[in-house]
Formats: structure tokens, sequence, C-alpha cells
């Protein structure tokens, strides 16, 4: 038998392109790749939508609709006496409705947000309501833009128990993240404005931060900060308290505005944006870019 010729190169074969090799992409060498690319895409679906500035809305997206919780405690007072742990699931269930009350105005104030931004005269697309994607909170927001016939963002995030997106998310600004940073960078380098229901630990992050980066003036624009709801946050946190113990000044305080309506939030915050970032249409000298803002 004659023996193998080594003398012959080996033949080599097609590889895959750089940014085609799918396990270069998805390892950890191709993780800038991943960071820029959660950067570039959506920036480039802003633009193509003309979207120039957002106004965010955090809160708990345990929350559901009126109808909904009305609909489940409905259900629940029909079973028997005997069902085991009855009492105790109408009474969470009775909460659920009381609590539905902020699902609701989140829904009218983004509803009346869009409404307001129809009639300006503006090149581009402004003060679009934008939350996480998801349900609660971030569902009834996206509801009341959509119910006005606005467009309405969705940074969604993807969890191992995954976080469906809403209906109500316009479908050419639908996103998905993987990096949660990379999602709090386009909640804030957009926003010109934050609307804080109540809500959990994922909430409270979010509303710190970026209250945290307006009283350091690390962003370079005014942002107004609304938070819904004064009962709940002042039996859940006491801002005074840190005043008195030194750790914030008196003056932070003055970066949150309150609300307990949403008639009365709409006011605060048409009125913040009309005097910090609305310009009449004789001084725009150019198309603007996204997130731009006065200097």
């Amino acid at each position: 038998m004659d023996k193998k010729d080594d003398s012959k190169p080996h033949p080599n074969q097609h590889v895959p392109l750089a940014y085609e090799n799918k396990k270069f992409l998805n390892g950890p060498d191709g993780r800038i790749l991943r960071i820029l690319a959660e950067y570039q895409e959506p920036l480039a679906k802003f633009r193509r939508e003309r979207i120039q500035d957002t106004i965010v809305f955090f809160g708990s997206a345990r929350f559901v609709s009126n109808e909904e919780s009305e609909r489940a405690l409905t259900e629940l007072r029909k079973l028997p006496p005997d069902t085991p742990d009855l009492q105790e699931n109408i009474k969470r269930a009775e909460s659920v409705v009381e609590m539905s009350r902020y699902y609701e105005a989140a829904r009218r104030l983004a509803f009346l947000i869009t409404r307001w931004t129809q009639t300006l005269s503006q090149p581009r697309h402004r003060f679009v309501v934008c939350t996480g994607g998801g349900p609660g909170i971030m569902e009834a927001a996206n509801r009341g833009a959509f119910e006005a016939g606005g467009k309405t963002i969705g940074l969604n995030i993807n969890l191992p128990f995954e976080q469906v997106p809403n209906d109500y998310i316009t479908p050419a600004l639908n996103f998905e993240f993987h990096y949660f940073f990379m999602r709090k960078l386009w909640f804030a380098y957009l926003a010109k404005a934050l609307v804080v229901f109540p809500g959990g630990f994922g909430t409270f992050d979010e509303m710190f931060e970026v209250l945290t980066l307006a009283q350091t003036e690390k962003l370079a624009k005014h942002i107004c900060v609304v938070v819904y709801g004064k009962p709940y946050w002042d039996e859940v946190v006491n801002l005074h308290a840190m005043v008195d113990a030194g750790t914030i000044s008196a003056k932070d305080l003055d970066l949150i505005h309150w609300a307990n309506t949403p008639e009365e939030a709409f006011r605060i915050l048409r009125t913040d944006l009309e005097e910090h970032h609305l310009e009449h249409e004789s001084t725009l000298l150019r198309e603007p870019d996204i997130a731009r803002t006065r200097p």
C-alpha cells in the first residue's frame, strides 16, 4: 500500500466572515461589538422614525387595568365559601383593584401628553412616550399614547423569564436589549422628562439613577422629574430624613415635582417642556437631530 503523500498542503475550507461568525460574535471577544450594536441599531431606528426626544415612564410591572382587576375580583367572589385561602386571595385581589388606579392614571397621562405633542409644529416627533416595554405601568403608558394615535417606544430587556413586549408599542420602535446599561443609556439620553409611578426595586433603581445624573449635572440638558402618587412615596421613602441626616441637601428635593392626578402631572410637564425645550419654528435653522437640546 502506498504511503500517504504528506507533501501537499491541507486543502483550506472557506471560513465565515468575521461579522457572520456566530461563535466569535457571541463569545467574550465579540462583546464590544454587541455593545456597539445596542448603541448603533437604536440610533439608526430613532433617526429613521424621526424621533427627537422622549418622556420616560417608570413604575411597577405588576399593576393591571381597572377592568382586568375588577374581573379577577368578581370571579373570586363567585367561588364557594369553603375554597382554600379564599379570603386571603380576595383581600389580595382587592388590593390589586386599589392599585389599578395608577395603571389608569399612567394611561390617561400618556394620552394627554401625546395629544398635546401632536399639536406641536416641529420637524421631528417631540416628547414621545417611552417605557421599558413590558406590562404594568409600562403597558399603561404605551397604551395611552397608542390610543391618542401617536408613536410610542418600548425598550425591552431580554431576561431568563422573558419579559414580553406589550401590544401597544409602535412596531418600528420596539427594542430588545441584552445589556441593562445600554438600555439605561437610551432611557436617559433621549429623555426630556421622567414620570415615576409607584413601583418596586426596579423603579427605585431607575428613578434614583436619573436623579443622581441630574444632581451631579451629568446630563447636558434640563430634565423634569415628576413623581406620581405622593402618599405612596411618603410611606415608602423619607427624603426629608435624608436631608436631616445630611446625605442630600435641601435643594436636591427641588429636582422632584409631585403630582397626584394625571391633569396635574400634565400641567407640570407641559410648562417645563415649553420653557426649557420648545423653540419657535422661526428659530430652527436646520432639522434637529435626536436628543437635541438648547446649549
